[in-house]
């Protein structure tokens, strides 16, 4: 649905409460929040007039989404919500240079793998030292059953896209090792989805 330029995103307004309350426990205490693949804008829109303390870069690859992100800004008016800016996550360079968390949520599913491994690169140039990278969306892991539902989305998924797919949670993993990253908890979440969280290997946790 469209309200003028900001898109509305029904499972963006399900999900936001319970991706907050993960965010207000894990995130560094202040800092700029960098999103990837923000989407309607919706999330930015609900958390950064929650969180004073930080500012809220929301980005996306494509401009209908970084319109719609300007869209919900204006409509939300507040301070520490920045302009939506383009940014591919694939790219060796990206128009932010300092970060304190990297978040994203429903992105690594929906899009090639080289996403998912442009994203663990780009954040290991961006993240402060006890920056982290949060995730959120829908994971296979080892010795989980994975869900009807998510099997069903899965074969979908792969339908529209070949090289789309719900990731295994162990290959995220090794693609932010390489970037110097190492999973630091997994929440689980509704709907069978999880939010994951990736600092520094260096960090103390």
């Amino acid at each position: 649905m469209v309200s003028g330029r900001r898109l509305d995103f029904p499972a963006t307004r399900r999900n936001r409460e319970p991706i907050f309350e993960v965010l207000a426990k894990h995130l560094p205490q202040s800092g700029l929040i960098l999103e990837i693949a923000a989407g309607s804008g919706q999330h930015a829109a609900a958390f950064a007039p929650r969180l004073p303390n930080h500012q809220w870069q929301p980005t996306d690859l494509d401009e209908a989404h970084t319109k719609s992100a300007d869209a919900w800004r204006q409509a939300v008016g507040s301070d520490n919500l920045l302009p939506a800016l383009q940014l591919d996550a694939t790219a060796d360079s990206w128009p932010v240079s300092r970060a304190s968390a990297v978040f994203s949520a429903n992105m690594v599913h929906i899009a090639p793998w080289a996403a998912c491994e442009g994203l663990f690169r780009g954040a290991a140039k961006v993240l402060t030292a006890d920056g982290v990278v949060i995730l959120y969306g829908p994971f296979l892991q080892q010795d989980v059953q994975t869900s009807d539902s998510n099997v069903a989305f899965d074969r979908s998924l792969r339908l529209r896209d070949h090289r789309w797919g719900v990731r295994d949670l162990a290959d995220v993993s090794a693609v932010a090792e390489r970037s110097g990253l190492r999973l630091r908890t997994v929440v689980a979440m509704p709907a069978n989805n999880l939010t994951v969280i990736f600092e520094r290997s260096g960090a103390s946790s």
